[in-house]
């Protein structure tokens, strides 16, 4: 690993504030779980999509209505079932006898964070309804294209274990998610805070808390990262590990261009966090894991093992 050059700040008080403070608002959703909440955080501010890939139960819910609350947008869930129809997704035209003419009625995508719950148990029509609104943040229903919120973000789950009924998500559906996190259980100290938090708790309480963002904020974050400097031969790292995922021989599917773009952009986002101007190979190395997982075509423990081959047969830049 690299060692970390001292930089000159690239956000301002009241960005670090705001970032903490977000940080506190998951943490305390999310109990014992600071990795994964700092890779939420990235995400978001690479303006990419999230996939959960974990058993039920574990605040995978808890922790988007937190983010919702936190940027100050609105939240809705679509719980995929086979018999989930592209429109439940989208929405849809109804006639209206009041009006005599079509009214659109907006599906969930129209909010700033949609939860797909167990999203491989939609049809892959349906599942293909996300397609547009997570690439091009948009729609399209009778021809008619419907913009969506700007901050719009998607937190799609999966479980690993129960695959009865499921269809899993084909390449080009998971190339437009920005990462692969899996939650896992909570140590047993952290259980017990989340049993004492709960007695006397309103769970309605998390959905009323004050936005820590207000409007435009979270697009002005987003335009700061990307405007974090990548040197080139931090660039030219980033086109070998590329290289390098394409030669393995357990991987079936290499890094995409899509997929390199994303990289390079969750690695902006990861030195935007860590208040530097600029993007170092650790940086990319502590965001490769999950941005790899989700379009390597591999199993979760057998996609570590295999990045951490492609890291090591690639050598840092000098």
């Amino acid at each position: 690993m690299t060692t970390t050059r001292q930089a000159k700040s690239v956000t301002s008080s009241s960005d670090l504030s705001c970032i903490d403070a977000m940080r506190q608002r998951l943490n305390t959703a999310l109990r014992g779980k600071q990795d994964v909440v700092e890779m939420v955080i990235v995400c978001l501010l690479a303006r990419g999509h999230l996939l959960l890939e974990d058993k039920p139960g574990l605040g995978k819910t808890t922790l988007a209505k937190a983010l919702a609350s936190a940027i100050g947008g609105t939240f809705a869930r679509a719980q995929c079932t086979p018999d989930l129809l592209p429109s439940d997704i989208t929405g849809f035209n109804i006639f209206s006898q009041k009006t005599h003419e079509f009214e659109f009625r907006r599906g969930p995508v129209f909010s700033d964070v949609l939860l797909a719950d167990e999203i491989n148990r939609a049809t892959p029509r349906t599942q293909s309804a996300l397609l547009e609104a997570m690439a091009e943040r948009q729609v399209t229903v009778d021809a008619l294209r419907f913009e969506l919120s700007r901050q719009f973000f998607v937190i799609a789950t999966q479980n690993p274990i129960d695959q009865h009924g499921t269809y899993p998500l084909p390449e080009a559906q998971l190339d437009r998610f920005a990462m692969k996190l899996s939650v896992g259980y909570p140590e047993p100290a952290d259980e017990l805070q989340m049993l004492q938090a709960a007695v006397g708790d309103d769970e309605s309480e998390t959905e009323t808390l004050a936005p820590i963002l207000q409007d435009g904020e979270l697009a002005g974050l987003q335009q700061r990262v990307q405007c974090i400097h990548v040197a080139e031969a931090v660039q030219d790292y980033l086109i070998r590990i590329a290289a390098a995922t394409r030669r393995h021989p357990s991987i079936t599917l290499g890094l995409s261009p899509r997929g390199l773009l994303t990289l390079q952009r969750t690695a902006q986002s990861r030195a935007f966090l860590l208040n530097r101007r600029f993007v170092t190979p650790d940086d990319v190395q502590d965001v490769i894991v999950p941005v790899l997982s989700v379009r390597i075509g591999l199993e979760s423990h057998e996609a570590s093992r295999v990045i951490e081959e492609v890291l090591e047969a690639v050598p840092l830049p000098e």
